[in-house]
């Protein structure tokens, strides 16, 4: 059996072979419409004896340029996709099995309701794992008092709900005790297991009263900021409660609650710098060799995660250049109607299959299990002298010593020390101060794969970790104006893929870094001017594309509809519907004008040295639950983002319908088609809106002020464009 492989990867050949020759057919005809271009530039009407209006004719030329090349660094990534096979049942036996350190983070009890993030930590730690090679560490970036009460809580439930889900675990398919609870059918199992549950349900409402009813009193009565607390760090269940006889029954995993020392006039690094902290103060507690990194709202659906990614860090042929086993973000939020992308269909069915037949996905933030050695380096057998360390990882003789002591083998077991000494350490480690002049925030660590490392793309059929997907536009907006500007502040950092990636990696997977650093800037911008400048030269008679009969147009329509139907092939393909593929191209539109357009903006005002642009949005307080259920986009988000949405639509129906009218009177069809066929697609994709202004009257539609507001907008931009295009 040892000699059995544990994982196998197989490559879609059938699929690598149609990506070809699709992105070969592509490239024929973009090089053929760039012959066009550039041609046209200089050419002269015979009868009229103009020239083509130079400014809209060079910026659509710009924006066609741009979307082409993201298309092609997409592409060249896709040449390789595949899928993996794993084995668990060949992994040695549990005590050969290395220990694992789980860190989840959370950041805002009020946003991140405490029961939640309990069930997360929950599930964490009912895993079908070794317990006692299970370290399970919270993250708490807002110090709140209600959290470590609620992981206190959350351990008392944990020592009945861990030995029931061990009884009972061909029926407890899912260790989140929110989840079982909710999806559990009346009548389901033996009456022996029935009694059981539902003592163990009464246990769990128990449980959520007393952490809600502390949460009540701690918000009307707790004069902690999250910006401003000091470290704290808590083992919970520490030693004397550990002792008890119903412990016993059962053996526990360590559970810690880390908040890092906050103050206004040290600036914070958000995630990154909770994870600089978590990665120290779990180095002196457990130094696990490999750690598993959760969202607070993406708790543990199937307990055999662990055992999974031990497939491939196990795996002699693959484990000593292994840096992380990445699994797929899945939601348990998505109705009917995933109008807002729910499935995150192509990143996670698409584009990381894909990287997986190069040297591996990308990180994606949270459902990964990283070797520790990875992040932090291995010392051991370099002979790196004790001052060059701590110049590099700072002043703690503990820290250090684990630098130098990474667990290579199968166990692994926490330090049990509790003395003031220990705590002390840590407490220092998650100072504000720890990091000053020292190599921690200063290195890129997502370059993984520039250092040598690889990584694996594991999907089982079943979702091992299920988060909260976005149900509303404000939400999604939020989430990817955040994204957007921390992919594009990547790709515009000394660390670029264009620049630091050729020499270090293939040039194949520094296109796939090259398309998640800089698609935000490459959509919004050919959105914009595709929304914009077409429109407006439609109305003024103004023709961009050539004529109907030309062997040109041929070119264009080419493009246009192998990349819809293309979209639509790959959505198909990958379990969607016609109805999603529709869903898709209305959010892209929307992100890109709204979201990637601010996201891109503010990192590009930090990169030159502007004061940081303030586009963190609030998140609404307000239930869309039912509009998402009816398949209605709910319009309830700020201004900055709806306006330019808007007053974009408003523009393109003033231009559609004056350019019409323009068309019928003067009959120029042929001159004036293809841009009639680019409004008219805009505008069905923009239906949404146009409904949300004139059609709907509940709470979620385009309030009547946001619609003036815009109407002024777009007269504006009308009148401008009109003056630019006369040049």
């Amino acid at each position: 059996m040892d000699s059995l492989p544990l994982q196998r990867f197989h490559v879609h050949k059938s699929a690598a072979m149609v990506n070809i020759l699709y992105s070969l057919a592509r490239s024929i005809a973009i090089a053929s419409l760039i012959y066009y271009r550039v041609s046209s530039l200089f050419m002269t009407d015979q009868l009229t004896n103009d020239k083509p209006p130079l400014i809209p004719s060079l910026l659509i030329f710009a924006a066609e340029l741009v979307f082409f090349f993201i298309w092609h660094v997409k592409m060249l990534s896709w040449c390789r996709p595949g899928y993996r096979t794993v084995f668990p049942e060949r992994l040695p036996n549990d005590e050969k099995l290395p220990g694992i350190d789980v860190f989840i983070f959370t950041a805002d009890p009020n946003r991140e309701p405490t029961v939640d993030v309990m069930n997360t930590v929950i599930s964490a730690m009912a895993m079908d794992y070794p317990p006692e090679k299970l370290h399970v560490y919270l993250s708490d970036d807002a110090g709140s008092n209600i959290t470590p009460y609620g992981m206190r809580e959350a351990w008392l439930f944990a020592r009945s709900w861990l030995p029931f889900c061990k009884k009972y675990g061909n029926i407890v398919k899912t260790r989140c005790p929110k989840a079982f609870f909710s999806s559990l059918e009346s009548g389901y199992g033996d009456d022996e297991f029935i009694q059981e549950m539902k003592k163990i349900k009464a246990k769990y409402e128990e449980f959520k009263e007393r952490v809600n009813e502390y949460y009540a009193k701690e918000k009307s009565t707790s004069t902690r900021t999250a910006k401003d607390h000091p470290a704290t760090i808590e083992v919970i269940g520490d030693k004397s409660a550990t002792n008890s006889a119903v412990v016993n029954q059962v053996k526990m995993p360590l559970l810690v609650y880390v908040a890092r020392e906050k103050r206004p006039a040290h600036p914070q690094t958000f995630k990154a710098g909770a994870t600089n902290v978590l990665l120290r103060v779990s180095a002196v507690k457990s130094n696990s060799p490999y750690i598993l990194m959760l969202d607070c709202d993406m708790y543990c659906n199937d307990p055999a995660s662990a055992r999974r990614a031990m497939c491939f860090h196990l795996d002699p042929k693959i484990s000593p250049n292994l840096a992380f086993v990445q699994f797929p973000q899945r939601f348990h939020t998505i109705g009917k109607y995933d109008l807002y992308d729910g499935h995150m269909r192509n990143p996670h069915k698409v584009n990381y299959p894909s990287w997986d037949g190069l040297r591996g996905p990308l990180l994606s933030g949270t459902g990964f299990y990283i070797k520790r050695k990875a992040l932090m380096g291995n010392f051991k057998d370099q002979g790196i002298h004790l001052s060059e360390l701590k110049r590099d990882f700072g002043a703690s003789n503990e820290f250090i010593k684990s630098l130098l002591d990474h667990d290579n083998g199968h166990g692994s077991s926490y330090n049990e020390d509790s003395s003031d000494a220990l705590q002390q350490e840590m407490q220092l480690l998650a100072s504000t101060t720890y990091e000053k002049n020292t190599k921690w925030g200063g290195e890129a660590r997502f370059m993984l794969h520039c250092k040598g490392w690889v990584s694996v793309y594991c999907n089982p059929q079943t979702a091992q970790f299920l988060g909260s997907s976005p149900t509303n536009l404000n939400s999604l907006m939020i989430q990817w104006t955040r994204w957007s500007c921390g992919m594009l502040d990547f790709g515009l950092s000394r660390f670029s893929p264009l620049v630091y990636g050729p020499r270090r990696i293939s040039i194949l997977m520094t296109c796939a870094y090259t398309y998640v650093s800089l698609f935000p800037i490459c959509f919004c911008v050919p959105y914009w001017c595709f929304a914009t400048i077409p429109q407006l030269s439609f109305l003024s008679g103004i023709s961009l594309f050539p004529k109907v009969s030309s062997y040109a147009f041929i070119i264009f329509a080419f493009l246009f509809l192998s990349h819809l139907f293309g979209h639509l092939t790959e959505v198909l393909v990958t379990g969607g519907s016609i109805q999603t593929w529709i869903y898709e191209q209305r959010l892209t539109m929307i992100k890109s004008i709204t979201s990637l357009f601010y996201g891109s903006l503010e990192a590009i005002m930090k990169k030159i040295g502007l004061r940081e642009a303030n586009f963190a949005l609030t998140n609404k307080g307000f239930d869309s639950e039912q509009l998402y259920q009816m398949g209605l986009y709910d319009f309830r988000t700020s201004n900055m983002l709806l306006v330019p949405l808007v007053s974009l639509t408003i523009l393109n129906v003033i231009c559609f319908l004056g350019g019409l009218a323009r068309v019928i009177v003067a009959g120029n069809w042929e001159d004036m088609f293809g841009q009639l066929c680019l409004s008219f697609y805009i505008l069905v994709t923009s239906y949404p809106i146009i409904e949300g202004m004139l059609v709907r009257k509940d709470e979620g539609r385009i309030p009547p002020s946001v619609a003036l507001v815009s109407t002024w907008y777009a007269l504006i931009f009308l009148v401008i464009g009109q003056v630019i295009l006369m040049y």
